[in-house]
């Protein structure tokens, strides 16, 4: 996007309830600063210097041209210019605060953020429909997308980082509705530990299950942290292996040297050029992995990401949306099906059992407090009905008055062959789990298939 289209850009979206004076005001000085500066020289600029410069040409405008204004309201009114010129209006300040991990925009008048996990409605709004729009208009336009009534729905990642998810009318029927997804800064797991997500016993048992190589799905619902887990799960790998990390969204951080990023592209304006997960997956084998990432399996490649990890490809990880451990399970295998070929369920079951050891499900209590809510780990073999035993549980507590219900973490004895797995890769079982040789029927339990 140029420069001018972007300084010419949408008239002001306003803070809490604009009016017409206000949206006024910021078009006539955004028109004013267009005259004033160097378009070629400022595109020479990086954009905190241009940011700077447009703020301090601005403010000489107003000096000189008025109105009179207090300190807070120059500031202010600065800052919707530039933001206008530069960012995305009313949204600039919600991208800039770190405690906002997603944006909602349900028309132009409803704006809702999310902030630790609670979800609250913001007293702005957009002047109006084509406002947003433009806006919009902008940021799919930074990715060389486009959204109009032939292509309603739009799901990108910004240069930034942020996942975009655009869909406007007539599909949407609230008007366009514009969800911003930002992702936090990777988090290791005795960081999750002080947030109380896990406890220094479930690290010690996550640490052995990567370091011995054992495949791990990790499960859970929207928004419970399976990208933040998977992240600091992905930080146990010694520094010495081929990662090759595979995602929708690039989003993952990986902090090892050699690491092969892959992210599937959706098609272009033309409807050609689409590279899906499974794709990509294939290539990836065709890589020398040490092992491999998936972000998130939801069709056809659940398949080759299982004989990926029963033919050679141990330790790797994925994650998948299910509500449970059991659920987890068949929904790999229903997924798996989705494969251009036909393999019986019976099949896909071996498959499972075979490439599976450890399934992590997380939850989201009502508190908005992510927590890992039980590992289970598979016990079955062949084309037997699945068959897990949970090694660890959450139990939530009673909510205290700030809502808070941090609960306790339930330890269990290991199944002795996975506790054999551990021994031969070095690694010893945590004291507070130990070693089972009974199928105890309350500890070992069966999903149905």
């Amino acid at each position: 996007m140029s420069l001018r289209s972007r300084i010419t850009g949408p008239e002001e979206q306003g803070s809490a309830r604009p009016g017409r004076e206000d949206g006024h005001l910021v078009a006539v000085f955004r028109a004013k600063l267009l005259e004033e500066i160097d378009l070629a020289e400022m595109s020479s600029l990086a954009t905190a210097d241009r940011r700077a410069r447009l703020e301090r040409v601005l403010g000489h405008i107003i000096s000189r041209e008025g109105p009179v204004l207090s300190g807070a309201e120059r500031t202010q009114l600065i800052r919707r210019v530039v933001d206008e010129a530069l960012g995305l209006g009313v949204l600039e300040p919600l991208l800039e605060d770190p405690s906002i991990t997603e944006i909602m925009v349900n028309g132009p008048d409803a704006i809702f953020v999310e902030r630790a996990g609670r979800v609250e409605q913001l007293p702005m709004r957009f002047a109006s429909h084509e406002q947003l729009m433009q806006t919009i208009e902008r940021i799919v336009s930074t990715v060389n997308r486009r959204v109009d009534e032939s292509h309603p729905m739009v799901d990108a990642r910004l240069p930034s980082g942020e996942r975009v998810n655009v869909i406007i009318p007539p599909l949407s029927l609230t008007g366009a509705t514009l969800t911003i997804r930002r992702f936090p800064r990777a988090y290791t797991l005795p960081e999750l530990i002080q947030l109380g997500s896990l406890d220094e016993h479930l690290l010690m048992l996550l640490a052995a299950f990567v370091r011995a190589r054992l495949n791990v799905i990790v499960s859970g619902g929207t928004g419970s942290g399976k990208t933040t887990l998977l992240n600091a799960l992905s930080g146990l790998i010694p520094g010495h292996e081929r990662i090759i990390t595979i995602e929708d969204s690039a989003e993952l951080q990986l902090q090892q040297a050699h690491v092969v990023r892959l992210e599937s592209r959706p098609a272009n304006v033309e409807g050609k050029g689409h590279i899906t997960i499974r794709d990509l997956v294939r290539n990836s084998l065709r890589m020398r992995p040490d092992r491999i990432i998936v972000g998130e399996v939801r069709g056809g490649e659940t398949l080759d990401m299982l004989q990926a990890m029963s033919t050679g490809h141990d330790g790797s990880l994925a994650t998948v949306h299910a509500n449970s451990a059991e659920d987890a399970l068949m929904r790999l295998q229903t997924l798996g099906s989705m494969a251009e070929v036909q393999i019986p369920f019976e099949a896909l079951r071996d498959q499972i059992n075979s490439a599976v050891d450890v399934v992590v499900q997380l939850s989201r209590g009502a508190d908005g407090s992510r927590r890992l809510a039980e590992i289970a780990v598979l016990v079955s073999h062949g084309r037997e009905p699945f068959r897990i035993a949970t090694v660890s549980r959450h139990h939530p507590g009673p909510p205290g008055p700030d809502r808070a219900a941090p609960g306790w973490f339930e330890h269990l004895p290991l199944p002795r062959p996975v506790a054999d797995r551990l021994h031969l890769a070095g690694e010893g079982v945590p004291p507070a789990f130990g070693v089972t040789d009974t199928a105890d029927p309350a500890h070992v339990r069966e999903a149905l298939a």
